[in-house]
């Protein structure tokens, strides 16, 4: 009998979730209410070591409210990198500011503090680093450049629920962190986004973006936004929020049993410092990284993402000609692998055994 197929990611929803929605939809009460503002209670003490937190709609107005709540607007720049998903600059460029795109290092695929320094300018606000693939961005070396040059230090934590970097959760290290709820994230609200906060008056600008300019309901005290999210979502997140420690442990072990037993190809490297929640397992593929894909599918049954083929720099949106060439590197290189919690025993060492059957076989 043919093995089944290993896909690349799998969302898990189960009756607990289910149950959740229904209880929402029993009350009556739908849109953002008790099950919004217990999450967020919760978010933040799972996650934040109690830090204040706002729920919003998405990971994407995470990004961009976070920056207008901050103050970003036209005339700024901020420094981001162009190796991630195209949200991270959209946010910034939806404020009016201007996105400033900086090379990567080619360990762990975050902002290079060197390129950092290289990019600020007199219009320079803020720096932007995204913790990709769960593992977390040099928040030491960026953190003091931030403070050297009185940046403002906006972390993109998208991909990084409970990762931490020297003892600190992700999202907790600079103004601001936005984390992501979409379904194929490391703990779901179906869609949704978290921004964690430095104090209480981000905060409250931050719910009064996200619902009209409004706190109390007609008295609207600035321009805002409808980026609310549902109980409904926050129902299924709340729920997420208590398997999620444990699905990051099986990642962790998932992620340290490719990395033992996988061959031919460079692995991921983790810096000391950091404990990475595996959000992705990518290695790196120098000759060919489409063909490999394709062999690993084909004759394995094994999926595998790339994130991200384009640098956001050379997408049509923004259509810059520049000089990245770490960027430029990862992206004709990396490979992701399956790494979530919903894998076996069986399907992680077929996952091992054919990336270094094909790593063998050349291709």
């Amino acid at each position: 009998m043919t093995a089944a197929f290993v896909p690349a990611a799998r969302p898990l929803i189960g009756d607990d979730e289910r149950r959740a929605v229904d209880a929402v939809l029993a009350s009556g009460m739908l849109a953002q209410g008790p099950e919004v503002a217990a999450f967020e209670q919760e978010f933040s003490q799972v996650l934040l070591d109690g830090r204040p937190v706002v729920a919003v709609n998405s990971g994407t107005s995470a990004l961009h409210l976070s920056l207008v709540a901050a103050g970003i607007a036209p005339g700024d720049e901020v420094v981001v990198p162009s190796f991630t998903f195209a949200a991270t600059a959209n946010a910034v460029a939806l404020t009016g500011a201007t996105p400033v795109f900086a090379d990567i290092e080619p360990l762990h695929y975050a902002l290079d503090v060197d390129a950092v320094r290289a990019a600020l300018t007199p219009r320079t606000r803020a720096v932007m680093p995204v913790h990709l693939y769960g593992h977390p961005a040099d928040l030491t070396a960026l953190g003091a450049l931030a403070r050297e040059h009185d940046l403002l230090l906006l972390e993109d934590a998208a991909q990084a629920h409970g990762a931490r970097w020297d003892g600190r959760p992700v999202g907790t290290q600079g103004v601001a962190g936005s984390f992501s709820l979409y379904p194929t994230k490391n703990m779901t609200a179906g869609e949704g986004g978290m921004i964690s906060c430095a104090d209480g008056d981000l905060a409250r600008r931050l719910r009064l973006l996200r619902n009209q300019g409004m706190e109390r309901r007609y008295e609207n005290e600035v321009v805002g936004f409808n980026a609310r999210m549902t109980d409904l979502h926050a129902a299924i997140g709340r729920v997420q929020l208590t398997k999620v420690l444990g699905w990051t442990t099986a990642r962790r072990e998932a992620a340290a049993f490719l990395s033992r037993e996988i061959r031919g190809v460079p692995t991921p490297v983790v810096d000391p410092r950091a404990e990475p929640v595996w959000h992705q397992y990518t290695i790196r593929v120098t000759d060919d990284r489409d063909g490999f894909a394709r062999a690993l599918h084909d004759e394995h049954g094994i999926g595998t993402g790339v994130y991200y083929p384009t640098p956001v720099h050379r997408l049509p949106s923004f259509g810059l000609a520049l000089d990245l060439p770490e960027t430029e590197r990862a992206a004709a290189e990396v490979l992701s692998l399956p790494v979530h919690p919903a894998l076996s025993a069986d399907d992680l060492e077929r996952v091992a055994h054919a990336v270094t059957a094909v790593a063998g076989a050349g291709r």
